[in-house]
């Protein structure tokens, strides 16, 4: 029997306090329960309006997507002409919340819009005073250190991995590659999202496409961000949600395929990068 996996991102303020709470709801009425990875630290969206200068695919995406629909006007404005809020240490409450109803719980991101648009140019150092300041954020919010970490954007490099080596997760979904692996460099499990996001389809087909591509046998994860489907998308999550339980899949957090995946059989690679169909950069794979 196949199992499909929720990687739950939170990337903005918005997202933590509007669409968690709408999916903990949804969650809820279907007695599921997934992965939340977290963003702690500030919300720097505004940034984004360089890349829309930068980069013409970015622009396209947010036309395509409706991103005032998806994130509204004030995630646009904040670190630029509004200050950058915190995000999940601005909702103790709803962190709490989603300890509560029994999720699991995992660290996505400290600085979620730099990371994605910043990466390749800042020094390792940088990186590890990201990981410092996220994690001990995450602590002073659930008491306890992640065991796991998902890349914002699904964007890595080396340098990443030496240092998720030193903290020695139990597992990181960190790219959107086709079946679990280990990584060469860092020994770590990887769990991937192989299933497309929702805004990266058609407007209006994406039930259906990513239906289909689960009723293949074995495992997968599907990648829901709180903007998206805890916002103007809810009623599709919850089609599709609908749609895999008549399938007879079970659905749940990434620690459950963890658990269920033999090591022994899993295959040792380096991750490469690609510009997948409906993405503004390239992603791990």
């Amino acid at each position: 029997m196949g199992m499909l996996g929720l990687k739950i991102d939170v990337d903005t303020y918005w997202g933590m306090k509007e669409g968690v709470p709408r999916l903990l709801q949804t969650l809820k009425e279907f007695n599921l329960k997934g992965t939340f990875f977290l963003s702690i630290g500030p919300d720097n969206s505004g940034r984004a309006v360089l890349q829309l200068i930068k980069n013409p695919l970015f622009l396209k995406k947010m036309m395509r997507t409706n991103a005032v629909g998806l994130y509204g006007i004030r995630t646009a404005l904040y670190g630029t002409l509004l200050p950058a809020p915190m995000i999940a240490l601005s909702f103790p409450d709803i962190v709490e919340n989603i300890i509560t109803a029994g999720h699991e719980i995992q660290f996505h991101a400290w600085d979620h819009r730099r990371w994605q648009d910043e990466l390749p140019e800042k020094p390792e150092s940088w990186i590890r005073q990201w990981f410092s300041d996220g994690i001990a954020g995450f602590e002073k919010l659930t008491g306890k250190k992640p065991t796991a970490f998902g890349a914002p954007s699904w964007r890595i490099d080396d340098r990443v991995l030496a240092v998720i080596r030193d903290y020695k997760f139990a597992y990181v979904s960190c790219t959107r590659a086709k079946a679990p692996f280990i990584h060469e460099t860092a020994s770590v499990l990887e769990i991937p999202s192989d299933l497309p996001c929702f805004e990266e389809l058609a407007a209006g087909n994406g039930v259906t496409v990513i239906t289909d591509r689960i009723k293949a046998s074995g495992i997968h994860v599907l990648p829901v961000h709180a903007e998206v489907e805890g916002g103007i998308f809810n009623d599709m999550f919850k089609n599709l949600l609908q749609n895999v339980l008549d399938l007879g899949i079970a659905i749940g957090p990434l620690m459950e395929i963890k658990n269920k995946l033999m090591l022994k059989d899993i295959a040792v690679r380096k991750y490469k990068m690609e510009l997948l169909s409906g993405r503004h950069s390239e992603c791990a794979v």
